[in-house]
């Protein structure tokens, strides 16, 4: 699964080292945030380290972390994260690190790295909030199943990313008592910021005349569990999976059946079969971001795409 090129000999930092394995998909602009494999993270800077796989937690870190961390990132910007594979250098940066925060069963490859290198150095964002079990149908038409035992896609709810963003701050508090105040009022307000968003979708998806999303693939099941929707999902957990022409005629007389308006597309993964789907069946397409990762160069953050979603959500609910 990992390269075999020699690890390279990073300087250790003598702080304590922070991993935050979730997504660097496009953090522009955010404070202490650096690209993948950048061995300064945290050494001459004397900031503490925080290396993450995908963008969600990665966002937390550093909004936690402020002028006191360095955000070092495991998926490149704009990569659909699930199939994330280690380079040695990355499984060398989850050796070396102090703390790994991680959203458990999203990439099996940083489960892996987490088990064999950090241990119980390591924070499973899952493990502080209650989880859903794997979307029903979650094993794809070629018989591929997801790694997880329940469903990862955690920080689409964001009453969920409220609690995630407190525990995070407790554990850096933990892993680094010079900055612990600042961490956790940091997190406290970032936490607010999350409860207030979603209060936001509270009150913009009541009294909507339908509740059905047709999603590209099946990470909409927190925000829909959240907010009294149901997810009709084209493919599994996994977005690559494709599914068959029968599972796509299925899909096609739900969406006639529920009165659904439209087909949501994404913006990580082709939209090829979401757009064949909507024609089949005589509705629209949207775009709906499942905030796995945001193009390199855009400004936007974990809030601004969130409320660009309810902005989609609403219209295609009928909501008033």
């Amino acid at each position: 699964m990992f390269s075999s090129r020699a690890r390279l000999a990073l300087p250790l930092t003598t702080r304590t080292a922070v991993l935050t394995l979730a997504g660097f998909a496009g953090l522009t602009g955010l404070t202490g945030l650096t690209a993948c494999g950048d061995a300064d993270a945290g050494g001459s800077s004397g900031r503490t380290r925080v290396v993450a796989s995908f963008y969600p937690v990665a966002w937390l870190a550093s909004r936690i972390g402020g002028g006191e961390v360095s955000v070092q990132t495991l998926t490149s910007p704009g990569a659909e994260p699930h199939d994330l594979e280690l380079t040695a250098r990355q499984v060398a940066d989850v050796e070396r690190s102090g703390l790994a925060v991680y959203v458990k069963g999203l990439q099996p490859a940083v489960d892996d790295a987490v088990a064999k290198h950090a241990g119980s150095r390591s924070l499973d964002a899952a493990s502080v909030v209650t989880t859903l079990p794997p979307p029903a149908g979650g094993e794809d038409e070629e018989g591929h199943g997801h790694a997880a035992a329940h469903d990862p896609h955690i920080w689409l709810d964001p009453a969920r990313m409220a609690a995630i963003a407190t525990a995070l701050g407790d554990r850096l508090a933990a892993a680094d008592a010079g900055h612990a105040a600042g961490y956790r009022e940091r997190a406290k307000s970032l936490a607010g910021e999350l409860t207030a968003l979603d209060r936001e979708f509270q009150d913009g998806l009541k009294g909507c005349a339908r509740t059905t999303i047709v999603t590209a693939h099946a990470a909409f099941g927190y925000l829909a569990e959240r907010y009294g929707l149901k997810q009709v999902p084209i493919a599994g957990v996994d977005p690559a999976n494709e599914p068959s022409p029968k599972r796509l005629a299925e899909l096609t007389g739900r969406i006639r059946s529920a009165g659904a308006t439209t087909v949501f597309t994404e913006t990580l993964v082709s939209p090829k079969v979401a757009q064949a789907l909507a024609r089949e069946a005589g509705v629209r397409t949207a775009v709906l971001d499942p905030v796995e990762g945001v193009e390199k160069g855009s400004r936007d953050d974990y809030i601004t795409i969130m409320r660009g979603n309810l902005r989609t959500l609403r219209p295609a609910l009928e909501c008033s």
